[in-house]
């Protein structure tokens, strides 16, 4: 589905976690570890419900004290790192796909050691012009400064760019910053949602990229 259409694109900017990267599974399983681990419980259809890019979002949502968010970023971590999330099925074959024709970039809430070493264990750093995660910024999605700053780092406008993502904030910083968005449904732990963003175009997976860019 395409909403609409407009002048070329240069640049494909990408999510990491859900849309390239096989991630929520791995996600949740460390989420319900770090509440166990604090003393709480979390059930998987409260973690949709409230699922965001930004954690931050998920702590309030459980009612965790902000006293214990730098503790719950560090079991969270510790317990993700016994995960072994894989790229989505056809991720790699579409990324060597594209990079013949547009820039490539990362944009992501995850850390950068984190994304950073999965990028590298995937063979596929070297394929991103520039990359920025959750340190790198000075606010978090939905804020548009994680893209702005990339498009400062390509020197690119946000016309010439499009975002791809799985959650609701993407399609939002993706739009604040004045870029196209394409939603990608079969990673998504929030489908309604990321549907109810209003993505300039929604595929089922991130197998249907570049035949949609053809006509984008």
């Amino acid at each position: 589905m395409i909403k609409n259409r407009r002048q070329s694109i240069d640049c494909i900017l990408f999510d990491w976690d859900g849309t390239l990267l096989d991630s929520f599974a791995a996600d949740a399983q460390a989420y319900f570890q770090m509440f166990s681990a604090l003393g709480m419980s979390w059930s998987m259809e409260e973690l949709k419900r409230h699922y965001s890019p930004n954690w931050h979002r998920v702590y309030r949502a459980a009612r965790l004290p902000r006293a214990k968010w730098d503790e719950a970023d560090r079991l969270w971590m510790k317990f993700y790192k016994e995960q072994c999330p894989k790229m989505q099925p056809g991720a790699l074959r579409v990324l060597r796909a594209l990079e013949r024709r547009f820039l490539l970039a990362i944009v992501s809430s995850g850390s950068r050691a984190r994304v950073l070493r999965q990028l590298r264990e995937q063979k596929i750093a070297a394929m991103f012009r520039t990359k920025v995660c959750s340190e790198d910024a000075p606010r978090r999605k939905p804020h548009p400064a994680p893209l702005r700053m990339a498009l400062d780092r390509l020197r690119l406008a946000p016309e010439l760019c499009v975002y791809i993502g799985d959650a609701p904030e993407d399609i939002e910083m993706a739009h604040r910053a004045g870029m196209r968005a394409i939603g990608v449904l079969g990673g998504s732990p929030v489908p309604e949602r990321l549907r109810s963003a209003s993505p300039d175009a929604l595929i089922e997976t991130i197998r249907e990229l570049p035949a949609l860019l053809k006509n984008f």
